[in-house]
């Protein structure tokens, strides 16, 4: 089994923030992640898929092709957005990094599999340089 990854780069804004918490059990919680006037990330995403290089390509898959696929259904969706307000696939969802790796990969392995016969093996999201999640699905 070979692992190909795809990193992509995405700026948003987001705000950690329980509506049926107080505004203190917030702060407390959240910190300066519930600030009313939302703050923001330069995040990267990695996109790690695993299978069987192709006879004839040798690759597992096209990686210009995964580069489409990832900022078509993903970035272009998230880039200089507002993750609690313009994004409908985290609408009524805390926006949290952990959240957001969830969604992408809900996303985009049905789309990895129509394009090869890889399969998704991890959603890496980087928010800050020392801050990352990292998905393996269900």
């Amino acid at each position: 089994m070979i692992y190909i990854s795809r990193q992509e780069h995405f700026n948003a804004a987001h705000k950690l923030y329980n509506p049926k918490w107080s505004e203190e059990r917030n702060r407390e919680v959240f910190g300066p992640c519930a600030n009313a006037n939302w703050h923001g990330h330069n995040f990267d995403l990695i996109v790690t898929v695993k299978g069987k290089p192709d006879p004839e390509t040798g690759f597992v898959i096209d990686l210009k092709q995964l580069s489409t696929l990832i900022r078509t259904h993903v970035i272009e969706k998230v880039d200089h957005k507002n993750l609690n307000l313009d994004v409908p696939f985290m609408e009524g969802q805390m926006a949290s990094t952990e959240n957001l790796a969830i969604a992408f990969w809900k996303i985009l392995a049905p789309e990895i599999e129509q394009i090869s016969p890889a399969r998704l093996h991890s959603i890496k999201l980087y928010e800050t340089p020392r801050n990352f999640v990292e998905y393996l699905g269900e």
